[in-house]
């Protein structure tokens, strides 16, 4: 009777997880790869990540500072509209997943402001990363 029980009650600790814990967990993975793309980048590699933000300003360097912040701002975005749109629709992980891959999508434009080719490729990347991270991340915390 013990082992039907505890076999009913899930076989793994990701299974047992509150949904929330799970999507933490995604927002700082899909933050981390960011940060591991920019150490390999940046200092290892020596890429000058500067991009033009503005028409007539000086470029302006891209610190580990912004891709944590801007990579964690974006994520916490999407897990935000997520759990909006799964208390307003029964649609909400599907209309989610397009929104997200949409807003990757868009935010591939970013990366053509940089200074280099290189540097280019790696924004290119993080934004990827970023994106591609969160949402199976997102998709993982419901797919239990």
């Amino acid at each position: 009777m013990d082992s039907a029980v505890s076999s009913a009650t899930g076989d793994s600790t990701e299974r047992s997880r509150p949904r929330w814990r799970q999507r933490a967990i995604g927002v700082l993975a899909a933050v981390l790869a960011a940060v591991v793309i920019w150490v390999v980048a940046v200092p290892l590699a020596g890429v000058d990540l500067m991009a033009t933000v503005a028409s007539g300003e000086p470029p302006m360097e891209i610190g580990v500072g912004a891709v944590i912040a801007s990579s964690l701002i974006t994520s916490l975005l999407g897990w935000g509209l997520l759990a909006l749109l799964e208390r307003v629709t029964r649609h909400g992980l599907r209309i989610w997943v397009i929104v997200a891959v949409l807003f990757t999508l868009l935010s591939l434009a970013g990366p053509f402001m940089a200074e280099t080719g290189a540097a280019t490729a790696v924004l290119l990347l993080m934004h990827l990363a970023v994106g591609g991270v969160l949402i199976a991340a997102m998709l993982r915390s419901v797919r239990r």
